[in-house]
């Protein structure tokens, strides 16, 4: 019997596909539920992965944190809102608010940081674009969006985004003066362990503090600058440069790697002298 080819990726929203009329969730979090995903969340990628590693974090922190600030990037996998979660908390600092789809399957995710949006009306959509503004008053918080709005294959080009994020940072700076966005690189790949790992890199800050730029040119600005650290990183990646990493863990080697790394420490006699 021949196997039915599985869709990986669609350019419709899933809530378009479904046609399921859903009730916006905001996010529902508490100290317990938070120390809980945290240590859930890590050891997943601790299970799955070697290595995690990032680079030019300096381009968060020396942002003018007394303004928000939002975090975007690509979406290519199931992965992505985990690593997102360990950003926000590992390296960051901050609670992380992310907007989900379908959010009702996972209505745990609440307790975490996410919240829904249900893109079957742009009605719809536009109570989470709204609260997304509102989660911004609250600088203990990072907004992290996939401005993509769909799930695209790893390295997709062109990168091209939804005007819910333009829409958002608008509207964040006629509310609160001005508004940090950064945009971030996500990469999975096999370096030389036998297991993948994880390498984020961090793009430079971009201040917005001009709200009346037309909406689809700020959408270009944003994209160029995604694209950019997108491609910078599979760049370097393709030419072996990540010592200038830092790495948030890092497994150690299995029984049978560090005997393979034994038997490349010693020394075979010269096969012409014997």
């Amino acid at each position: 019997m021949k196997a039915v080819e599985e869709q990986l990726y669609s350019d419709i929203p899933p809530t378009k596909l479904r046609n399921k009329d859903e009730k916006f969730k905001p996010a529902k979090t508490n100290k317990f539920w938070l120390t809980v995903a945290s240590l859930f969340f890590f050891n997943m990628l601790q299970n799955r992965f070697y290595a995690f590693r990032y680079k030019n974090v300096e381009n968060y922190f020396s942002r003018d944190d007394k303004y928000p600030t939002i975090i975007f990037a690509p979406h290519c996998n199931w992965w992505d809102g985990i690593v997102l979660y360990n950003i926000s908390h590992r390296i960051c600092h901050k609670e992380i608010r992310l907007m989900v789809e379908e959010l009702n399957r996972f209505p745990l995710l609440r307790r975490g940081g996410a919240y829904s949006v249900n893109k079957k009306s742009p009605q719809s959509a536009m109570k989470a674009l709204k609260y997304s503004v509102e989660l911004l008053s609250d600088l203990r918080n990072i907004l992290f969006i996939f401005p993509q709005g769909i799930i695209r294959p790893p390295h997709f080009r062109p990168i091209e985004f939804q005007t819910g994020l333009a829409y958002i940072a608008q509207n964040a700076v006629k509310k609160y003066g001005k508004v940090n966005l950064i945009p971030i690189s996500i990469d999975y790949c096999f370096l030389r362990d036998n297991r993948p790992e994880v390498l984020v890199e961090f793009g430079s800050n971009i201040e917005l503090a001009d709200s009346n730029l037309d909406r689809k040119e700020l959408t270009s600005v944003l994209e160029n600058a995604m694209t950019e650290v997108c491609d910078n990183q599979m760049m370097n990646i393709s030419k072996g440069n990540i010592a200038d990493y830092k790495i948030l863990f890092k497994q150690h080697l299995k029984w049978y790697r560090r005997i393979e790394q034994r038997l490349k420490s010693i020394d075979l006699p010269d096969v012409a002298s014997v």
